[in-house]
């Protein structure tokens, strides 16, 4: 069992930037895939990005020129880095934890945060 707790969500103007961490404990796999998806009102959940413990990453190419994924593994942490931010980026961020490596096509699988919410403002 894996327990996910997100943080760094908040409210903030368009072209502002945000950062986004997610922390892992319990029964973490040395070898696994983090990442973040994101809810936007009256939409499905949506994949944002991703990262292995080996440092690969892929990002969704709506957000690949503005955000930017990073890892501790000694702390089993996850940060997304979301610059140039836009009301349609509005959303609840959640983070999803899988063991192995995944590519994440769809969000069926893994322990979840309860999720973060971020609110652009135009």
């Amino acid at each position: 069992q894996v327990q996910l707790v997100e943080s760094g969500g908040g409210l903030v103007q368009s072209g502002g930037s945000l950062k986004l961490s997610c922390v892992a404990s319990g029964s973490v796999f040395k070898t696994n895939t983090m990442g973040w998806y994101r809810l936007p009102p009256g939409k499905n959940l949506e994949f944002v990005a991703l990262i292995t413990s080996d440092g690969a990453t892929r990002l969704d190419d709506s957000v690949t020129d503005r955000f930017s994924i990073s890892r501790d593994t000694t702390k089993n942490t996850v940060y997304l880095q979301m610059n140039s931010l836009k009301p349609e980026d509005t959303a609840i961020y959640k983070c999803n934890y899988r063991p192995g490596i995944s590519s994440m096509l769809r969000p069926d699988s893994g322990s979840w945060g309860q999720g973060t919410q971020v609110t652009v403002s135009s």
